[in-house]
């Protein structure tokens, strides 16, 4: 089941005996862990029916004594194991249970950061029953697309200038844009839609001087552009670390070698697909590559290889990152 499948699983009363939720995506976990402990129990029933252990604190007896309780006037008991992944070298322990789960209990282990090594026995059980429930990160190109669903659900709209910034701005950190979102929400008139301006003033977030922006000036090949922001990069390097630049640019030119494979003989679906960008930004890609070729691409690669060890004093000591971006900028740009 994919997370949107499981929520409404949940809503329906439909319920597992054991929810192993694991994996890097932590939001969708707190998110299915936050719904059960809102909805198995009512208020009166939690007292005697709920208990939270950390994974840090709690051993496997204790965790198993509890849920082999019957719930004291309710039909379910929650038990819910938080940073389970602490417990990663005794989860062997919990395999009789897995086998024979207490029909009443509802076992819920959020097991965060990684996932559960399936060669193991413990592993094959979970997944063999369907209790193992894997979350990816968000890759990159989905964020948009995310943004907008969870926009919907708060009833706001993005233009698509405003999308894109904002998952520039805040990555993949889905926590983060769902509270950004609903602070906009508060903000916004219902008959007016969250633009680049509302971002700025509301999210602290910089229309002029970010790795977008710097990205779509050298795509665009406007090199005055580039040089501004490459500039205020280097005067404001807390903010904006070149080894952060370097890697951002690394990844954008990467992708733009392998549009120049693909754009020939793919549709711009399968091209976003295989390159691993939304759609949104093709427009960006096919006007760099009329300025980028395969050849110069593989020389801006090795350029940014250098300018990383460079940047790391490995190459030339003692030199500012003003410099070594002015410097990066303009061999990428000529």
């Amino acid at each position: 089941m994919n997370f949107k499948e499981i929520i409404k699983s949940i809503e329906n009363k439909n319920y597992q005996p054991i929810y192993f939720l694991n994996g890097e995506n932590t939001y969708f976990i707190d998110k299915i862990s936050d719904k059960l402990l809102n909805s198995v129990l009512e208020e009166s029933e939690k007292d005697f029916n709920e208990t939270i252990f950390y994974g840090k604190d709690a051993s496997v007896d204790m965790i198993l004594d509890v849920c082999k309780r019957y719930p004291v006037m309710s039909t379910h008991q929650l038990v819910v194991v938080k940073e389970a992944q602490h417990l990663s070298r005794n989860l062997s322990h919990f395999e009789s249970y897995i086998k024979a789960p207490v029909p009443s209990t509802i076992l819920v282990f959020c097991y965060k950061g990684k996932k559960i090594d399936k060669r193991k026995s413990v592993g094959k059980l979970l997944s063999k029953n369907k209790f193992v429930l894997d979350f990816e990160p968000i890759k990159e190109y989905q964020l948009p697309d995310w943004i907008i669903n969870c926009a919907n659900e708060n009833k706001i709209k993005f233009d698509s200038q405003a999308v894109v910034l904002f998952a520039e701005f805040l990555g993949n950190n889905l926590s983060e844009i769902e509270k950004n979102i609903q602070k906009l929400k508060l903000l916004i008139k219902d008959s007016n839609s969250v633009d680049v301006d509302m971002i700025q003033k509301h999210i602290g977030f910089s229309k002029e001087y970010n790795l977008f922006e710097l990205t779509d000036a050298i795509a665009a090949m406007n090199v005055k552009k580039a040089g501004f922001i490459a500039f205020h990069f280097g005067q404001n390097n807390k903010k904006h670390p070149i080894v952060v630049t370097i890697s951002h640019l690394y990844g954008f030119f990467t992708k733009l070698m392998k549009f120049h494979f693909y754009k020939d003989t793919m549709n711009d679906n399968q091209i976003s697909a295989k390159i691993g960008v939304h759609p949104f930004f093709l427009k960006q890609y096919k006007q760099a590559a009329s300025f980028y070729s395969k050849t110069k691409l593989a020389q801006i690669l090795s350029h940014l290889r250098h300018y990383d060890l460079m940047s790391k004093g490995v190459i030339v000591p003692n030199i500012s990152e003003e410099e070594i971006l002015k410097e990066m900028i303009f061999k990428i740009m000529h």
